[in-house]
């Protein structure tokens, strides 16, 4: 499978992935009587992406369930090496300078195992996370003030999320809800060189508007505390805001979107969203808005997955963004 990558902060890039599929989504269809929950079908995966500003990223992963899909194992390793701009926390470096760039690379691994509860569509998930980076900033400018910017730094952390997912279809919902509340705990007692915490609370719906058009809507709210990396620090996710653009100890975003489905194949999007990040140096009421909206098109370019492509552009606070988008935007 082809990867086009469009993301602002690393520029223009592309990439391929190997995909196996242990069965067809067709093939497990048949095996579930009526009624029954179709589970996904087992998909292993091997990828690697490069983009204009040297950003290079290769990994392995895959999605496995157990237990007629009352079990779930999800995992990614990966070995990033990532080119992109630090503006400081609040989107100030304090330097004087506006942004500095830095680098990023070494190892990273995300282990996810999920229980269901009972037959509902919540999960009980545990979480591994673990990262082996250096962070190197460019060296012929002002370094920022910041604990231990340039050495290399093991991250390993251990938690657990609650999650509800009741949408119609995984790829592109126009009913249901997603909603999750997260929290991971890095310390040195398992393996990690920094002591901190990081949380997350985000929930995304659709709600159809009579037979064209759906109305979503989302929120998403991160927060830190303790030792944190820079790099981990939570940064406003929107679209036409370029990834770790607006970072502090905590953000919170939310954006509403409005399908229209002109024909059984093709819809048009509109999208808007504003967003703040506070901590550091400002309280939530000094934070500025970040807002950004935009507009795309979406084609079902698989009846049976219900499965919709196409693309967004998206105006921020600095510039014009293109995004490929397959399925939701939100994740």
């Amino acid at each position: 499978m082809p990867i086009v990558i469009t993301e602002p902060a690393v520029g223009y890039g592309a990439g391929a992935a190997l995909v196996f599929f242990r069965e067809s989504f067709r093939e497990r269809g048949a095996k579930v009587a009526p009624g029954e929950r179709l589970t996904p079908p087992d998909i292993y995966l091997a990828a690697f992406a490069a983009t204009e500003n040297g950003t290079r990223v290769a990994g392995a992963g895959g999605l496995v369930t157990f237990d007629n899909d009352h079990w779930r194992w999800r995992g990614f390793v990966g070995l990033p090496d990532i080119n992109l701009d630090f503006y400081g926390a609040g989107g100030r470096l304090g330097t004087g300078e506006q942004k500095i760039s830095y680098n990023v690379d070494g190892v990273l691994s995300s282990q996810q195992l999920y229980r269901r509860l009972g037959e509902t569509n919540t999960w009980f998930v545990a979480r591994w996370i673990y990262f082996d980076l250096d962070a190197t900033f460019d060296s012929s400018r002002p370094q920022p003030i910041l604990p231990n910017p340039s050495r290399q730094l093991t991250s390993s952390g251990l938690g657990g999320s609650i999650e509800h997912d009741s949408r119609d279809n995984f790829f592109t919902a126009s009913a249901g809800w997603k909603g999750s509340l997260e929290a991971i705990f890095y310390s040195p007692e398992w393996g990690s060189d920094n002591k901190y915490q990081t949380y997350r609370a985000q929930a995304f719906g659709y709600m159809p508007l009579g037979e064209r058009f759906v109305l979503g809507g989302r929120i998403d709210t991160r927060s830190v505390s303790g030792d944190v990396p820079f790099y981990q620090l939570p940064f406003i996710e929107l679209r036409g805001v370029p990834v770790a653009r607006y970072q502090d100890e905590r953000t919170a975003a939310a954006e509403v979107e409005l399908r229209w489905n002109l024909t059984p194949r093709w819809a048009l999007i509109g999208f808007t969203g504003i967003g703040r990040a506070w901590g550091t140096r400002t309280t939530f009421g000094e934070a500025d808005n970040i807002t950004a909206w935009g507009a795309g098109f979406r084609y079902l370019v698989a009846r049976r997955l219900g499965l919709y492509a196409g693309l967004d552009i998206a105006r921020g606070p600095e510039d014009t963004a293109l995004y490929i988008q397959a399925g939701s935007a939100w994740r």
